[in-house]
């Protein structure tokens, strides 16, 4: 391999280890935590999950344990925010989930039922697309569920490369929610399972004819 063609090889590489993203801190309210406090540690740096059957899809890779993590006590109706090592850098929608643990959340690995609360999709204005690329993203934890303990799992389904397999950029913070209400969301499902690879918003091409988009997943759970 002439020298020329390693150089670019290897700058190739580099500036697409720099593209991809971890959500690594928490917020509630004003508070930022510390990097990994309360958010379940991955083990693949800032890779992302590629495949649509595995279990790696609910709190990404070294994610389905949260025995070493921390548990935020929160209230319903209050304000989190997740906050990336950088911006994201992919567009993609960006989608938040919740899944009550059965017990304690530390020893919950996701099988059971996840609901959607929130999603960002794109924006269209004149014949253009824009996403909500940045690094950090804000809600409210829900004032209806049930109190409990709870992964909360924020999800970014890179597509900036169609023909290519999407990619999905995921943490889980681990929260116990008190002065909530009684609702049973809905609609719920599982992960892996809840994306399919015939989705229209996992297969859309952002660059041809690009003028509406679904995300993909279930509705988002309404209180």
């Amino acid at each position: 391999m002439k020298l020329t063609t390693l150089v670019a090889a290897l700058t190739l590489g580099v500036a697409d280890v720099s593209g991809h993203y971890i959500f690594q801190q928490f917020g509630l309210g004003a508070k930022k935590f510390g990097v990994y406090e309360h958010i379940r540690k991955n083990s693949n740096y800032n890779s992302p999950v590629t495949s649509l059957s595995s279990n790696d899809l609910r709190c990404n890779v070294g994610g389905n344990s949260g025995a070493s993590t921390s548990v935020l006590d929160v209230k319903a109706g209050d304000s989190f925010t997740f906050i990336s090592d950088t911006a994201v850098y992919h567009q993609g929608p960006i989608s938040l989930y919740m899944s009550k643990a059965p017990g304690s959340v530390t020893d919950y690995d996701g099988s059971g039922d996840w609901f959607k609360i929130y999603d960002w999709g794109p924006t269209f204005n004149g014949g253009q697309s824009s996403w909500p690329m940045r690094n950090s993203y804000q809600y409210t934890i829900p004032k209806c569920i049930k109190d409990g303990e709870y992964l909360l799992r924020i999800q970014s389904l890179a597509i900036h490369n169609p023909g290519s397999t999407p990619q999905f950029y995921i943490s889980c913070a681990q929260l116990k929610v008190t002065g909530g209400g009684s609702s049973s969301p809905s609609p719920t499902v599982k992960i892996p399972g809840a994306f399919k690879a015939t989705d229209p918003g996992y297969t859309a091409n952002i660059y041809n004819n690009f003028n509406s988009y679904t995300v993909p997943g279930p509705a988002v759970f309404q209180c």
